[in-house]
């Protein structure tokens, strides 16, 4: 005997036919509060007991709160992707979100990384990177990115109109003018200011510096086969700057080889990335190493990742890290192996699964890094302990 009445089963009965005409209602048993058929893709839920004669079959609000589902307009599971934020966003504000690349984090990972590394390893031994200073270079990172991306597509609107990847880019398309693009360009770099202002004076003077590497950076790739490197020199000045905030300068003999490990990292990524528009950049006359190494990439990048892990090898020496941050440096070599030897230079889908992965190996040092310096403390421990005993 069915628990739901009449006009209720009726109700359900007939909507799960119109869904699913050739299934037939299964029975509900007393002692289960829910049950779920899959239909598809969607998910149909109901609990036994609960629906009113009056209500009938009430469509996605019902289910969300029966089910748990989430779901969007027209039944849609909701995304909290990057992509899906900004396309939730009023549709005035969208291209300018789109404009600092918020729907494409990985460029803002990759620039924030290694102010991350900096500040783990200038944390005192055995403590925690300072929350405060992460949140603060997140931020910057940002906002930071997002000014970078926006000079990059006011030098290069005419380039971008002519390439398929991206024509749709705010300011090729048409949706941002180059009025509003410097507009809104100061008030990125006013915000930026603002969050480097909150550190000692050397850091913002370091700070300031790296300015003139994000303004030059679009224009390498009209002059130079090397813009990767430029970019390297742009994206990693947070090696430098990420001690200094802490410390209140650089211990060069840490941070320069840091700095250089991360430009040799920004080589291997970007290179792989820049694969992806090398037909494209030969047709608009720009450069890249893509076009340089071409057959050779995998041998050049070989190199980079070898110079890489030199360099963190010394920072660690320099550092006094221990064992954590060895086996973490260790994970990279395997990490950067594997890109390098998988990556199909001509497929872009691929191109771009590999340079999105670098995300995992700089939080992989990350946490290498965290982990090496909490171990620091219970070597002096081990240590203090042994002396006291004597």
């Amino acid at each position: 005997m069915s628990i739901l009445p009449r006009s209720a089963s009726q109700s359900l009965l007939l909507c799960w036919k119109h869904v699913q005409p050739a299934a037939s209602l299964p029975s509900c048993s007393l002692g289960r509060r829910r049950q779920r058929w899959e239909t598809g893709t969607e998910l149909l839920g109901f609990t036994c007991g609960t629906l009113r004669p009056s209500t009938g079959f009430r469509s996605q609000s019902w289910q969300r709160r029966l089910v748990g589902l989430r779901s969007g307009p027209g039944g849609r599971r909701l995304s909290f992707s990057a992509t899906a934020i900004v396309n939730s966003a009023p549709s005035a504000v969208q291209p300018y979100l789109r404009l600092m690349r918020l729907d494409k984090p990985i460029g803002t990972w990759l620039l924030y990384l290694p102010c991350t590394w900096s500040i783990g390893l200038a944390a005192e031994p055995g403590c925690l990177p300072d929350l405060a200073m992460l949140t603060l270079f997140g931020t910057g990172a940002v906002l930071m990115r997002g000014a970078g991306c926006t000079i990059n597509d006011m030098w290069d609107k005419d380039f971008d109109k002519k390439v398929s990847r991206t024509v749709s880019r705010p300011i090729a398309a048409g949706q941002v003018s180059q009025f509003h693009a410097l507009v809104f360009l100061g008030g990125q770099l006013t915000a930026a200011l603002g969050v480097l202002l909150c550190f000692n004076n050397y850091s913002i003077i370091l700070g300031a510096a790296s300015l003139s590497l994000v303004v030059t950076y679009p224009l390498m790739k009209r002059i130079t086969y090397w813009p990767q490197l430029v970019l390297g020199l742009a994206f990693n000045w947070g090696a430098l700057l990420g001690w200094s905030a802490v410390m209140g300068s650089c211990d060069w003999s840490v941070c320069l080889p840091l700095y250089f490990s991360g430009v040799m990292w920004t080589l291997i990524y970007d290179t792989i990335y820049a694969h992806q528009d090398k037909v494209d950049d030969i047709l608009v006359g720009v450069r890249s190493t893509a076009l340089r190494f071409q057959e050779w990439t995998k041998p050049w990048l070989s190199t980079f990742s070898v110079a890489m892990l030199a360099g963190l090898t010394l920072t660690g020496i320099n550092a006094q890290q221990t064992l954590p941050y060895y086996v973490a440096v260790s994970a990279v070599a395997v990490h950067l192996a594997h890109q390098i030897y998988t990556v199909n230079i001509s497929k872009p889908e691929d191109c771009w699964k590999k340079f999105a992965s670098n995300r995992s190996l700089g939080l992989l040092l990350f946490l290498g890094i965290v982990t090496g310096n909490l171990w620091k403390k219970r070597i002096d421990n081990t240590l203090e302990n042994a002396q006291s005993e004597k």
